[in-house]
């Protein structure tokens, strides 16, 4: 089966301006309706043509007759932490299911991980969704509507500020949809997000690193998770095509904003890499780009199967503790969503019981 999911011309959700304008042209109608049109899908939310109520009944008529529809994501279950996270699965109209996340940060805000495919292919060791293997990418609509979904879930008075692309999938792996997925996020007739509020995370396809930077102005975190390749080799198999110092070659040229930095994550694995010398060493990997990154770690998510442990908090402190000695800035992960699956590396589908 191809990873490259075929995207039906009927769904909305799915169009871009110019496909709106073709579309609008298509029926016959004056051009400010592809302006209406976007709006209702991505701006206002619509789930319905019949919603779209400042469109004239024959373009409504029009659309439905030639089998357009809006959106094709439902909730499948809605899972809520003690922690005030949110879990949604989300069926596809294929009947795959992906899983995102609404992560409370205060003030009547959200930051949203969103998936980028079913499953991934990356088969990282401490993560859940790599087990899964991948079935195929999301269309641009799929990573979209992701958000358009969350947004109804919400009450009118909390707002979605930011966007991650830490879901399942690994985001430049689908390159096309991810980069196309972003613009329709930014467009400011639509959802309207800032790229610095939007941030892609990759496990390490070098080529599109760059090629990234160059399509869309997001923040980049790269997940490292190791301060040797002997290490890495085992537990991020991508990086016996790229290692860590060609790695680093693309974070040290990758361009970041005025005063930004780019986030290093780091999964600690009690241990496995979170020695005082894992800690010297990832000091000394990163030395050339100290000045352009933050590093962020995360002590690892459990689930069952791997075999790894979560570090003890004084561990982690003193791992922190070493890099900043190293005038390295460094924050910890705080976890969230770990009593419904729903922290970093935990996501994907469970079989039945």
């Amino acid at each position: 089966m191809s990873i490259r999911p075929v995207i039906p011309r009927t769904n909305l959700t799915e169009l871009n301006r110019q496909g709106f304008a073709a579309l609008v042209a298509e029926l016959g109608e004056p051009a400010y309706r592809a302006d209406q049109l976007h709006g209702w899908v991505f701006k206002r939310g619509a789930r319905s043509i019949d919603e779209m109520s400042n469109l004239p009944k024959r373009m409504r008529a029009a659309l439905t007759e030639r089998g357009y529809s809006v959106g094709r994501v439902e909730l499948g279950q809605l899972r809520e932490s003690i922690d005030g996270t949110r879990k949604l699965a989300v069926r596809l109209d294929d009947g795959a299911v992906v899983e995102t996340v609404l992560i409370p940060m205060g003030q009547g805000r959200f930051s949203q991980c969103v998936s980028s495919q079913v499953g991934c292919a990356l088969d990282c060791k401490f993560c859940y969704t790599g087990t899964l293997g991948l079935s195929r990418h999301l269309t641009p609509g799929e990573i979209v509507d992701q958000v358009l979904l969350a947004r109804q879930l919400v009450p009118d008075d909390v707002r979605i500020s930011h966007i991650v692309y830490m879901g399942m999938g690994e985001p430049l792996h689908n390159f096309d949809g991810v980069v196309e997925s972003i613009r329709m996020l930014t467009d400011p007739e639509g959802l309207g997000f800032s790229p610095r509020k939007i941030t892609v995370s990759t496990s390490g396809l070098v080529p599109k690193i760059a090629a990234l930077g160059e399509a869309v102005p997001v923040n980049l975190a790269i997940s490292l998770n190791a301060s040797s390749d002997a290490v890495r080799d085992r537990i991020m198999p991508i990086n016996k095509r790229y290692p860590i110092e060609t790695l680093v070659e693309a974070i040290d040229a990758y361009p970041i904003h005025s005063r930004g930095k780019m986030t290093m994550e780091y999964v600690l694995l009690g241990g496995v890499n979170d020695s005082d010398d894992d800690a010297h060493r990832l000091a000394r990997v990163l030395a050339r780009v100290r000045h352009k990154v933050r590093v962020n770690l995360i002590p690892w998510n459990p689930f069952q199967g791997p075999g790894y442990d979560r570090p003890a908090d004084g561990r982690v402190r003193a791992f922190q503790s070493i890099l900043e000695r190293r005038r390295f800035t460094v924050t910890v992960r705080t976890t969230k969503g770990l009593d419904i699956d729903a922290a970093c590396g935990q996501l994907g589908e469970r079989p039945a019981s």
